[in-house]
């Protein structure tokens, strides 16, 4: 499963479940400011906060941005309500991997939403505290779903030069083992056995 950041809550994962590859894309909101795709051809879309202000995505793709569980071409989306009207947390399940993102939640996670997001392998969780978690918040929910992998999302970057840099939620993490990439690479087998891994990725 490759997995790479496209600026503010925006992330593109890929993945091969079954005989072809399946590209998902998460918030493909168009940003004010900063580079960012101007299409994307998915197979998968999937939206934390709504379709509005999203950019056009070519094909036929499956989409998603309401609650509900569903599989489509090997990969199982299960959404859980957010804390806001039209807000969603997802839970992404592919190649015996599972990936939570949190969109731009800046409040803690409930129990329903922690029966869905509680165990899975890879956490990408917005950090910057610009209209979502600061690092402390950040942390905290973290630690309530104890993945093996937290990608950090929204912080600092030409997108959004406002928000806090990751280096603050590394910090408040006390993190030992950090990895920055542009692109991850995320294999069942891999995973870390003992601290988590921050895996900071570079905005493509």
């Amino acid at each position: 499963m490759h997995i790479s950041w496209l600026g503010n809550s925006a992330v593109k994962i890929q993945t091969k479940p079954l005989d072809e590859d399946v590209t998902v894309v998460i918030d493909s909101y168009k940003p004010e400011k900063g580079n960012f795709p101007r299409s994307f051809s998915p197979q998968i879309g999937l939206y934390t906060r709504g379709e509005k202000d999203s950019i056009t995505l070519s094909g036929d793709p499956f989409v998603l941005s309401t609650p509900g569980e569903c599989e489509t071409k090997g990969v199982l989306v299960t959404a859980v309500q957010g804390h806001e009207e039209g807000q969603i947390f997802l839970r992404v399940d592919s190649e015996y991997l599972s990936v939570g993102h949190l969109g731009n939640a800046s409040k803690q996670l409930t129990d329903a939403q922690l029966e869905v997001l509680a165990d899975v392998n890879v956490l990408i969780v917005p950090v910057g505290g610009k209209g979502c978690y600061n690092a402390e918040d950040a942390v905290e929910a973290v630690n309530a779903v104890e993945p093996r992998i937290v990608i950090p999302i929204m912080f600092k970057s030409d997108i959004d030069p406002d928000a806090d840099p990751v280096s603050t939620f590394i910090k408040a993490y006390g993190a030992k083992d950090v990895v920055e990439e542009s692109k991850t690479i995320i294999k069942k087998k891999d995973l870390p056995q003992e601290d988590t891994r921050i895996i900071v990725l570079t905005k493509e």
